[in-house]
């Protein structure tokens, strides 16, 4: 298991702490003139626990947040970030500071891809990610309209947008961007 993050919100529903926590984490992102600085952290929405974060280009290679934690959670467990869904909780929450990506322009599978990889149905209940909590839109900067929250909807993840941090999450995100 990833050691215990300091930062423990005081109840399963603190959306504010946990995208805090989030925005926390996206300020550890390089700022680049190609990508947001995104910060996510994954929940297990009955007990509160935080099981893992990440932030854009924590990890090796063009890794975005969503990948980054899913990504040391599966470590965690000693398999890959595509088995991760194997392992995780029953009702798990991923807060993320932007909506996740549905386009990859690297061509690496999208966040969205991740997100839907890692629910699963058993016994007739979705478990591991179901529920999304995002910060804001992803601006159309890079792909133009970001479909992901239809996708996810469409493969039984709820997303939620939790309002205001736009201000602040749209500064952190746009670090290192050209501004005119």
């Amino acid at each position: 298991m990833p050691p215990a993050n300091p930062i423990t919100p005081s109840s399963t529903l603190d959306h504010e702490s946990y995208m805090r926590l989030a925005i926390s984490e996206a300020r550890k992102s390089p700022p680049q003139p190609t990508n947001f600085c995104v910060g996510a952290v994954l929940v297990n929405e009955r007990t509160g626990d935080i099981l893992a974060t990440g932030y854009t280009l924590e990890l090796p290679g063009n890794t975005h947040a969503e990948q980054c934690a899913l990504q040391k959670y599966a470590e965690a467990h000693e398999l890959p970030e595509e088995r991760v869904g194997e392992v995780l909780p029953p009702q798990c929450a991923v807060y993320t500071t932007m909506e996740p990506c549905a386009q990859r322009l690297s061509g690496n599978l999208p966040c969205v891809d991740r997100l839907l990889r890692a629910r699963r149905e058993q016994d007739g209940k979705a478990v591991g990610v179901v529920k999304v909590f995002s910060g804001v839109r992803e601006p159309e900067t890079f792909v133009g309209e970001n479909v992901g929250r239809k996708r996810l909807g469409d493969g039984g993840v709820e997303c939620i947008l939790v309002s205001g941090f736009e201000e602040e999450i749209l500064g952190v995100a746009t670090a290192g961007h050209v501004k005119e």
